[in-house]
């Protein structure tokens, strides 16, 4: 066989394979930067208590307050509270999305209906909840429903605005799409904009979500509560439990952030078309 010329082998390249490059792989101390932060605090909190700035008896160590935290949520009265802030909690949200979701998408179908509330909804959505507190007193009284019915409004205009701008804005090219191969307007809202609305709905559902939480602690402060973890913090910063103050205000943003961890996680799994 002869040899190949010089020409032929210097253009020579060895057959191509399949195999994808090996990716590098992250540094390790990358999973460990979202807990830099925490750490960061503590360190603050336990120096600042140590060195004097603040007194004890007005911040007490965080190792303190954690313990108090722990034990509460293991079995102590802490425990019974943030139980009842979750249930009041849950009971708002519910009746914000059951009420608010299907609202926003049909007044988001009819732009012309949409626009002639427009005004409603961005004025009470922009009204801070905790000013229509005396209007709820008067209407429901200091019951639970008060807090449950309060905490309900606030979200669920979230809830409408998100859903009926999802639909206004789902994209035309879909909507246009359907209309040339002849689907009907029923055919487009359950097809199209009902799915369209899903992604910017479950915005609006995580934010009404902390906001529930938000309203239901307030109004558990200033609304003739007897539990709960905002009834909790007030009693406890009236009488000087700074311990159990910290301790309440901890449970509250740890289960503010769980919520809306949970509602991410929801989010990735049933819309995991958004942005395609």
């Amino acid at each position: 066989m002869n040899a190949p010329s010089s020409a032929t082998a210097g253009a020579w390249k060895p057959p191509a394979t399949d195999v994808a490059p090996a990716l590098p792989r992250p540094p390790v101390w990358n999973k460990l930067l979202p807990a830099i932060g925490p750490i960061a605090l503590f360190v603050l909190w336990d120096l600042v208590v140590r060195l004097g700035f603040i007194k004890p008896i007005l911040l007490p160590p965080p190792l303190a307050t954690f313990q108090t935290l722990i034990t509460g949520l293991a079995g102590g009265p802490l425990l019974n509270d943030f139980l009842v802030t979750v249930w009041r909690t849950l009971q708002a949200f519910l009746i914000a999305a059951a009420v608010g979701m299907p609202l926003g998408v049909l007044l988001g179908s009819n732009e012309k209906a949409y626009r002639s509330v427009e005004f409603l909804i961005d004025f009470f959505r922009s009204t801070p909840s905790s000013a229509l507190i005396p209007l709820f007193l008067m209407i429901f009284g200091t019951s639970d429903i008060n807090k449950v019915a309060i905490a309900a409004f606030g979200a669920m205009l979230i809830v409408v605005f998100n859903s009926a701008y999802g639909v206004i804005n789902a994209r035309k090219q879909r909507v246009m799409a359907a209309k040339v191969m002849g689907a009907t307007r029923w055919q487009i809202f359950k097809d199209v904009l009902l799915w369209e609305s899903l992604q910017p709905s479950f915005v609006g559902l995580r934010s009404a979500v902390s906001m529930a939480l938000v309203i239901v602690i307030v109004a558990e402060m200033f609304i003739g509560a007897d539990s709960g973890l905002g009834n909790r913090i007030i009693n406890s910063q009236q009488v000087l439990n700074v311990k159990s103050m910290y301790a309440s205000i901890l449970a509250a943003g740890a289960l503010g952030y769980a919520l809306n961890v949970l509602f991410l996680v929801i989010e990735r799994r049933i819309v995991h078309w958004s942005g395609r």
